[in-house]
C-alpha cells in the first residue's frame, strides 16, 4: 500500500511494534525527517534572520493548508502554538471574574485539570454536561449552554470516539455573549470538518500530535472574527509583533485579529514537519475522507475476527453501526489497563483511560496488520 510505504522510519525503527494507538501518538511519515533537517538548515544558514522566513514562508504554508482542510476563508485567522494548553490558558485569560464555563464529561485532561483548579479558587463556575447518550448529546448541550461565558466541546471526544454531529446547529444555538470553542483534536485529519458556517463564529483548537502526523511542538488556533477585539490577560510580546510601537496610555497594545493570542519565542521545526505532512498527503492521495474510510474498514475487519476472550463487539461505547465516530474504537472493560499492558508484553501498543481500552487505526496500517494483532490478541488475552 502507498500510505504505508511512507512511513518506514518508524516501522523499521522497530519491526515487531505493532502500533495501535494512532489515536494518541500517530507515527510521521518519512519526509517530516528531511523536514526536521531543513528547519536545522534554515537556522544555520538564516541565524537571527530565520524568523523572516518562518513568517514569510513556512507559517504562511501551514495557515494555508489549514484554510484549505477546515474550509476557512481566512489563513489569516490561525495562529500557532507549542500545545493547546497555551491557547487554553489564554482564552480562559478573556474570561470575567467568576465565569460560568459550560463543558462536557469527556474532555481531556489539559483542559479538565485545568478548568477544575480554578474551580478549587472560586474563580470559575463549571457545568460539565454528560456526553453520553450520544443521541440527545446537542439538545442537552445547548440547553445548559445559554447562560454560560465560555462553551467548550470536544468535535470528537477522546474517551469514546463519539463525533459530535450537526456542528453548525449547535454553534446556532449558542447564545451570542459567549466564547465558543470546539477541540478538534481528535477530528482533525480523521474526521472531515467543514468550518465554512462555524469558523464565523466558534474557535477550533488542534495540532500535530495525532492525525495530523507531524509530531510535538505544532498546535493551532482559529480565531472567529467575533473574537478580533479581546485581550487576553495572558498574553506574550509576540501577540504585539505589529503594534510594538504602539503605545495607548494605560493599555498593552495587541497585534490585530488572529495574532493577539500568539505567544512568545517558539521552536518553528514542528511547522517545517506540518507543511511536510500535509504536502504528502495530497501527493498520495490520502484526503481525511480516504483516511477515516481506511480507518473504519479496518476496524470493520478488527471487529468481526475479534478472538475468543474478555474483548466483545457488544462492549463498544460507539458501536460499528454508528458511523459517526473518529479513528479510534473504544472498549468499555473494567480490566482496561491490566489488557492494554498484557497486550504492550507481546509488543501491541494500545492506551487505556479509566475503564476504556483504546485501539486506534491509521494509513500506516493495512490487514495484514490486523491480522497479526489478532493473532498476539489470542496468546495476550487466553
Amino acid at each position: 500500500m502507498a500510505w504505508k510505504d511512507g512511513f518506514r522510519k518508524f516501522l523499521e525503527a522497530d519491526p515487531e511494534r505493532l502500533h495501535f494507538a494512532a489515536h494518541s501518538h500517530h507515527f510521521w511519515p518519512d519526509v517530516t525527517f528531511e523536514a526536521q533537517q531543513q528547519a536545522w538548515l534554515d537556522a544555520a544558514r538564516f541565524a537571527d534572520d530565520k524568523w523572516d522566513t518562518v513568517f514569510s514562508e513556512v507559517w504562511s504554508e501551514a495557515q494555508r493548508h489549514l484554510a484549505t482542510e477546515l474550509s476557512l476563508p481566512e489563513p489569516g485567522s490561525i495562529v500557532f502554538a507549542p500545545n493547546t494548553h497555551e491557547f487554553v490558558l489564554r482564552l480562559l485569560s478573556c474570561l470575567p471574574e467568576k465565569a460560568r464555563v459550560v463543558t462536557t464529561d469527556s474532555e481531556f485532561h489539559s483542559f479538565e485539570r485545568q478548568t477544575r483548579r480554578l474551580e478549587e479558587e472560586g474563580l470559575l463556575q463549571v457545568t460539565r454536561v454528560p456526553s453520553e447518550p450520544f443521541a440527545t448529546f446537542n439538545e442537552r448541550f445547548s440547553a445548559a449552554s445559554q447562560q454560560a461565558d465560555l462553551v467548550f466541546f470536544s468535535h470528537v471526544f477522546f474517551n469514546s470516539g463519539a463525533e459530535v454531529q450537526q456542528l453548525d446547529a449547535l454553534i446556532d444555538s449558542m447564545p451570542s455573549r459567549a466564547l465558543v470553542v470546539i477541540d478538534g483534536y481528535h477530528g482533525f485529519g480523521a474526521v472531515p470538518t467543514n468550518l465554512q458556517h462555524v469558523g464565523a463564529r466558534a474557535f477550533y483548537l488542534s495540532g500535530g500530535y495525532k492525525y495530523a502526523m507531524s509530531g510535538e511542538g505544532v498546535c493551532f488556533l482559529h480565531v472567529p472574527p467575533t473574537a478580533a477585539d479581546l485581550r487576553p490577560r495572558n498574553t506574550g510580546w509576540f501577540a504585539a509583533f505589529d503594534a510594538l510601537g504602539e503605545k495607548v496610555a494605560g493599555q498593552v497594545p495587541y497585534s490585530k485579529g488572529a495574532m493577539r493570542f500568539m505567544g512568545a519565542t517558539f521552536d518553528p521545526s514542528g511547522l517545517y514537519r506540518f507543511n511536510a505532512a500535509m504536502r504528502w498527503r495530497q501527493s498520495v492521495g490520502l484526503s481525511t475522507a480516504h483516511n477515516r474510510a481506511h480507518a473504519h474498514a479496518l476496524q470493520h475487519h478488527f471487529v468481526a475476527a475479534l478472538p475468543e476472550g474478555p474483548l466483545r463487539a457488544e462492549q463498544l461505547v460507539v458501536p460499528l453501526s454508528n458511523t459517526a465516530r473518529g479513528q479510534f474504537l473504544t472498549f468499555r472493560t473494567p480490566d482496561a489497563g491490566s489488557l492494554s499492558a498484557a497486550l504492550k508484553r507481546h509488543r501491541v501498543i494500545t492506551d487505556a483511560r479509566d475503564d476504556r481500552l483504546r485501539f486506534g487505526f491509521g494509513p500506516y496500517q493495512d490487514e495484514a496488520d490486523v491480522a497479526l494483532l489478532l493473532a498476539r490478541m489470542k496468546h495476550a488475552l487466553r
